[in-house]
Order: C-alpha cells, then structure tokens, then sequence
C-alpha cells in the first residue's frame, strides 16, 4: 500500500533547499506529483529534436530496472531547427516517463552489483545513452512485429522518446501511457482442466474457467515465440511465464473489458537484473541458463541476435519497408553499446589485443560518469585526456560508501567549492546542514517515517533531527516504533483494541467492510457492480454473521505470536538459562510454531467455527470453513470460501484481499500483478471449489456402487501385521524391539497408506464416510500395533524369568495404544483425503 505523505509537506522542504543557495545542486531520487520538468528529447523513430516541458501528474511505481510516472506534455518546441511534423508528442496528452535508476538506493546498489559481477561495467541502459536507444529502437520494431502476429501494434506499448536526465543522473524515455490494469482473480472451479490446457492436452474448453488467466498466458506464450523469432531471447526473458514475476510486465487495457483476450499489452521491455550462471532468481532462471550458454551467452541481459533479426525482416519486407531506417541505426547502437563495456564473458580475448575496444570503453566509461553528473565538462576532458586518471577514478567507485563522494569531490568543480566554503563559512556551513536536513526529510516523510507534524518539529529543533539521524539506516517501522509513541499507540489499538472492537459494534464492522471495498476498487481486486452489489448486501443476517466471525479471525491474529513468545520464556525459566544461553532455542521455538499447520492461533479460530456449529446446529453453512479453520495461513480463507456460492462477489473478494495481501511481503515475486499472488488466490480460494466439484463428480459416478465397510478390518490387519513383523524381525535378529520414533517413517507411512486403501475400496460411500473409515483404519492400526508390540516385549521379559508387572503393562498398553490411536488415526485420514484428491473414482 502506497505511503501517503503532504505534497505541502514536501513543497516546504524544497524551498527550504533553494533558499539555501548552495554551490552544489539539491540532491534529488524521487520526483513529486505538480513537479514541472524540461528535457531535450529525441524521437525513436522517426528521428527528431526537441525540447518539451512537462508535468509529473503521479508516481507509478518502480523496481530494478527504472522508476515511472504518469506526465502530461505542457510543451514540445523544436531543436536545432528539427522538423515536429512527424512528432508524436502532443501538448495536453498523457504519457509514462520512465527514468532508468531505481526508487530505492539499495535497489540501486543491488542491481549495480549483479551488472557489475556480469559485465564489469556500470549498468548502462541508465548511463549509457546509446543503450538506451538500442532499446527503444527494439521496442519499436517489436511493436511493428506485433502489429501482424496479433493483429494489432497496441499489443506492445508504443516508446516515443528518449533523453538524459541531468538531475537524477540518468537516461529515461517517454512511452505510451496505458491506462490499464494486471489481471483480475477469476473464480475458477476447473483448476484440473486448466492444469492439462497448459499440458497441451485437449480438453472441453467450455468448462475452462479464469479466461483471463488463460488469455494472458498464451498472450505471453506467443510474445516469447515472436522475440526468439526476432532474434530477442534475452528480452524475451520478461515475458516469460515461469519467471513468476513477468505477469506484471503484461496490462490489459481499459478499453477492453468485456473481452479477456482484447487489449493485452506488453509495457516493458527494460531487464532490471542481470542473470548470472551461478545465480539464478526464479524457476525459469535454471532452464534460461541453459539455453544461454547453449547460445554462447554465459551472461544474460538484452543481448541479441541481429544476424536473426535481419533475416526476421527479409522475410517480411513490406511489414518493415519504412523502418529501414530504424533498422540501420539499431545496428549501429547495437554495436557501440557492445564495445562500450568490459564484459570478459563475450569480449574474453578481444581485451587483450584490441586498443580500438578499449578506447570505446573508455570513452563510454567517463560519458557515464557524465550522465550520473560524477564529472563536469572541463573534469571530463582530463579524464579523456589521460587515461592514468581514469584508472584511478574508476577505481575509486570500488570503495564502499565513500567511493562516490570521492569521485564528486574529484570530478565536480561546484563540490569543491561547495565543501571549501563549508570550511570557510561559518553561515555558510549552517545554511548546508539545514538544507542536508531538508534533503533527508524529504526522503523520510515521503516514506513514512516522518509524519507531516514530526517533520515540522524536526525543522523547528534540529537536535531532534540530530538524534534520529543514527536511526535512519533502520527499517521504516522500527524507526517510528523508537521515536513516534502515537504510531506505538495506534500499532497496539490496531492489533489488540481494534479486533475486539470489531466483534462486538456492528457499525465498525460494516465500515471496515467499506473501507475493504474502497482500497479493492483502487487495488482492482472488484469492479464498481460487485462493490454496489456487495454493499446492496451489507445489512442480511448471514453477511453480519460472516464480518463478525472474520472479526473473530482478526482476533486470533496476534494469539501465535504471543504463545510461542511466552513458551519460549518459559523454556529458557525452567532450564535455568541465561539470554545468551537460550538465545538461539527460543528463536526455535519462535520459529517452530510460525511454521506448523496447527497453531494455537489456528485452534482458537477453529474451534470458534466448531461452536457455532454447534450453537446453532447448523452444519451446512460451516462444512468448509469448520475444517480450514483449524489450520495456520489456510484458516483465514476458511469463511471467503464457505460463502463462494451464496455470496460469490464477497467471497471471491474477501479471498483475493487476504491472500494476496500477506503474499506481498515477499521480495519481488510478491509483487501485485505477479504470478505468486494468482497462485495463493488459486490454492486458497479456487482449489477447495474445484476440489468440491469433484467430490460431488465422484459421488455421482460412485452412486451406483454398494457400500463397502468390512474390508477396513482386512486393511488394519495389513497393517497390524507390518508393524508386527518389524518388531519381530527387530527382537529376533536385532539388539530388540526399537522406538517407533526411530522407525518413524513408516510410522507415518503404513498408517496412510491404510488409510488411503480404505477410502480406495469403499465403494458406494460419500467422502465423508470414506474419510471416517480412513481415520477407523488408522485407529485400529494403532491400537492393533501397539498390543502385538506390548505382548512381543512381555514374552520377552517373561523369557527372562523376571517377574511380570500386570499393571505397569495394562498402563504401557493404554498409553501406547492411545499415542498410537491419535497420530496414526490423523495419517489415515490424511490417506483417505489423499486418495480423494488424487484417484478417480472407479465404477
């Protein structure tokens, strides 16, 4: 969720930086909305010259390999006297500006490295000019190649323009704006056939559900073709499907909503990582690898083939005739951009013999350090000039935190009169510190971790600033956590007051629902008619019934974390340990209880689901969510699935808005938009469904059938057997009878694996009796195991002529028989329900 932050706030701020009139420019990573821009601009194709103003209307977001926002044109004005007939930049029009550095400094640091390990060189689609238009000119024959595979040019997103950026240190473009959205969570109980569709098996396309899903897939699938066609396989890389996170890469328009193929639009053809061999990031990354080093490409970014896209064309010359041009330029880009960087992977015995290829590396490495604004003009020229400097200053940025400032310090002439004058000036060095503070503090409230009233104070007493600065390499919410006792407040109001609250006013209920409805119409999660449908809804018993039982979920929230802190306080009491003792158990046991399936969060909440059941016996409205509700993650879904038929639009709603909300902690695959977010929505909401239609379809098939029940006796005594046996085999030609925890895999084994027989050869029974016999067998099994075992041990003591203790084996027996009976009991249920999910059922 978006930070909100005061644009007043950050006006105030700004002005306090040009007030201070310092020699060296404010520093700047991140534009505001109003903000007014001017850039000398360069048309893609065809080529022209301009000069254009625009205004930043929105921040869109961000990654790896760039920051974008929503502009509109304010100007367009002629350059060294260009001809603007064939501009396509209009005054007043929308479009995404895109600047190739990344939102967040330790992104930046991040991808820098993984391009520096690749290709020993800076990352040049942001500091190197002709990269960049190396990549827009492949955009824009992309989207010629389109324009004929999918009947249509708006399938890739149209790149207008590409400039510098002299404020923020790098090269950016100005693209299409494309008002659209990622994809939307499609209730979908035909998972199965879905699966087999992407096998390439042929299947009943009626019954297929998520169009949409479906749609975008093959819309990837084709796009990924075309680009291996074309000769693009490493930019192919951001379409492809298994990399788990390219589904963002690909919107569907707005215009086209009442058809799931129309309107799919591929946005971004700009890597933000490199693929390294021996770092591969997702699953496709493995198979990526492979073909790379097949192609002789041991290193993988937006390499391509121009030899294949040569040939692409000749096939198709009247698709291409007026982009000759574009063709030409785009080799010769293509070339420089190559030459301009070390990379030992593809030049390897070139940089031993070659001077013109380390004269354009040369050349390319002080354009860049022109581009991040490391250099002036005149420190350029000695740069380029003597080439002994520029060993030394490109080995500078090999120094960590200190390298940069350095090479500034070096490289700028207004730095150095910025820093003597700090020495000099005691006015001077105040008006630096306070616009330091301002810069600092505009990076702070716009992440949160200032508040608009907190920046004031920070600004009225700069020694408060002065003791938070130390705290501003920690996380934003531990930060506000040790300085803001209002955002403790509210933190513990929200996980303690708020869900009690909840419970018992229903006037907060209904907000909170609102509220919920609000942020899924932003977030796309609904559409305007399902939110007026669900809120037509808000008043009925059942919905009031259901945002009180979600009240009871929210409750049960903080129940885990809680017990296992406590439990892990309790361990380190009794054992008598100190904290650096204990230290790395109790983060255990923490641990343990985040990662169970039952949790005493979870039983809470299923037991809650179990009493109302009863209170109200009713099982028909609880039947799903009164066995999800008892397990960990899973439980939360427990109620958005139960009510998927009677309330499908809140369900499905309610199901998207929890799972994908916690999936969003995931670094980069838990991106909205991303395949992992699909697929906690598909596990947690479409799978119960599909597995419910094909429990009521294995019914049907099954009703025909007798019921069968004497052959679990049959399968327990198998079983009874097996365990016996182990044990005999153990007393007679071993050291004895061994633990079961050391034999412990069949102890989870054999119990499931009767279980899973007597749900197999039940016949005619309903799946609730097939899991009951499931849950008798391993029973059974258990009970049956543990008396042979405790009458092999007695004839064995009585082998020893020891005397026999009758009661201390009957309590042997019982406790034994009742460990065995509940583990082996759950194994052959969990047999039962595997056997369900997985078998057909057989006439």
């Amino acid at each position: 969720m978006a930070v909100e932050y005061s644009l007043e706030t950050i006006k105030k701020l700004q002005d306090i930086c040009s007030q201070g009139e310092l020699s060296r420019p404010t520093r700047i990573d991140r534009y505001v909305p109003g903000c007014e821009l001017s850039f000398r601009v360069t048309g893609v194709e065809p080529d022209w010259n301009a000069n254009i103003r625009l205004v930043v209307e929105k921040f869109v977001g961000g990654g790896f390999a760039g920051q974008v926002y929503r502009v509109e044109i304010l100007e367009v004005i002629a350059f060294g006297g260009s001809d603007l007939t064939e501009c396509d930049l209009i005054p007043g029009e929308k479009y995404a500006m895109k600047i190739l550095i990344p939102p967040s400094r330790m992104s930046e640091i991040f991808r820098n490295i993984i391009y520096g390990l690749g290709f020993q060189s800076p990352f040049s689609l942001q500091v190197n000019p002709t990269a960049d238009r190396a990549a827009a000119l492949w955009q824009k024959l992309i989207r010629r190649a389109a324009k004929y595979r999918f009947s249509d040019e708006r399938a890739i997103a149209d790149v207008h323009a590409t400039f510098i950026d002299s404020t923020l240190g790098s090269c950016g473009e100005i693209i299409e704006w494309v008002e659209g959205r990622t994809w939307r969570f499609e209730v979908d109980d035909h998972l199965d056939l879905r699966r087999a569709w992407k096998k390439g098996k042929a299947v009943d396309e009626t019954l297929l559900g998520s169009p949409e899903y479906l749609a975008k897939y093959k819309f990837m699938a084709d796009l990924v073709k075309m680009l291996h066609e074309m000769g693009a396989s490493e930019l192919a890389r951001q379409y492809e499907w298994w990399t788990c996170k390219s589904q963002p890469n690909c919107l569907k328009r707005s215009d086209c909503e009442d058809d799931p193929a129309a309107g799919l639009t591929a946005v971004d053809f700009k890597a933000g990582l490199a693929l390294l061999p021996y770092l591969p990031m997702s699953p496709m990354d493995f198979v990526l690898i492979a073909r790379g080093i097949r192609r002789g490409s041991l290193v993988q970014f937006d390499r391509s083939n121009l030899d294949k896209l040569q040939a692409y064309i000749d096939a198709r010359p009247e698709q291409f005739a007026d982009l000759a041009g574009a063709v030409e330029e785009l080799k010769a880009a293509e070339t420089e951009y190559r030459d301009s960087m070390i990379d030992v992977t593809h030049n390897h015995v070139k940089l031993l013999y070659s001077g013109p290829l380390w004269s354009r590396i040369s050349e390319s490495a002080v354009k860049s350090y022109e581009v991040r604004n490391l250099v002036d003009p005149y420190a350029a020229g000695l740069l380029r000039r003597n080439k002994f400097k520029l060993a030394i200053f490109m080995s500078l940025g090999l120094i960590p935190l200190l390298g940069r400032g350095i090479r500034k310090l070096w490289g700028r002439g207004d730095y150095q009169r910025h820093y003597k004058k700090i020495l000099t000036s005691w006015s001077y060095c105040c008006r630096a510190l306070r616009v330091h503070m301002a810069e600092k503090l505009i990076g702070w409230h716009r992440s949160g971790r200032v508040s608009a009233t907190r920046t004031e104070k920070m600004l009225a007493a700069p020694w408060i600033y002065i003791l938070n600065a130390p705290l501003g390499i920690l996380p934003v919410f531990l930060h506000k956590m040790l300085t803001d006792w209002r955002y403790v407040v509210g933190l513990l109001d929200y996980v303690l007051v708020r869900p009690v609250r909840l419970y018992f006013n229903p006037a907060a209920r209904e907000q909170w629902l609102r509220d919920m409805i609000t942020e899924g119409k932003r977030k796309h999660l609904l559409t305007d008619e399902d939110a007026d449908k669900i809120l037509s809804r808000i008043d009925e018993p059942f919905v009031q019934k259901y945002l009180k039982s979600l009240a009871v979920h929210v409750c049960t929230l903080p129940v885990t974390q809680i017990v296992s802190v406590l439990v892990a306080f309790w361990y380190k009491s009794s054992q008598g340990l100190t904290f650096d003792q204990a230290w790395d158990k109790m983060l255990y046991i923490i641990a343990v209880f985040q990662v169970v399936p039952l949790s005493p969060g979870s039983l809470v909440r299923g037991f809650y689901v179990l009493y109302l059941v009863i209170k109200e016996r009713n099982f028909k409205d609880y039947n799903i969510a009164v066995f999800l509700g008892f397990f960990k993650y899973v439980g939360y879904l427990s109620f958005p699935i139960q009510m998927a038929y009677r309330y499908p639009a809140l369900a499905r709603f309610m199901a998207a808005h929890w799972a994908t909300g916690a999936v969003h902690i995931v670094p980069v695959f838990g991106e909205h938009g991303a395949l992992l977010e699909h697929g906690v929505f598909d596990v947690f909401y479409n799978r119960p469904l599909t597995i419910r239609r094909q429990m009521r379809v294995r019914q049907e098939l099954r009703k025909d059938l007798p019921v069968r029940q004497w052959h679990v006796l049959a399968v327990a005594l198998a079983g009874i057997a097996a365990f016996g046996a182990v044990d005999f085999a153990c007393q007679n030609y071993s050291d004895g009878i061994i633990p079961l925890g050391s034999i412990w895999y069949l102890a989870i084994l054999l119990p499931l694996m009767c279980g899973w027989g007597a749900a197999r050869w039940a016949g005619g029974a309903s799946t609730a009796r097939r899991i009951v016999l499931g849950a008798l067998c391993g029973i059974l099994v258990g009970v049956g195991s543990a008396a042979v075992r405790t009458y092999l041990l007695q004839a064995g003591v009585e082998a020893t002529t020891q005397p026999v203790e009758y009661f201390a084996i009957a309590k042997g027996l019982g406790i034994s028989a009742f460990k065995r009976a509940f583990f082996f009991g759950l194994a052959g249920v969990v047999g039962a329900i595997i056997e369900e999910l997985s078998a057909p059922a057989q006439k």
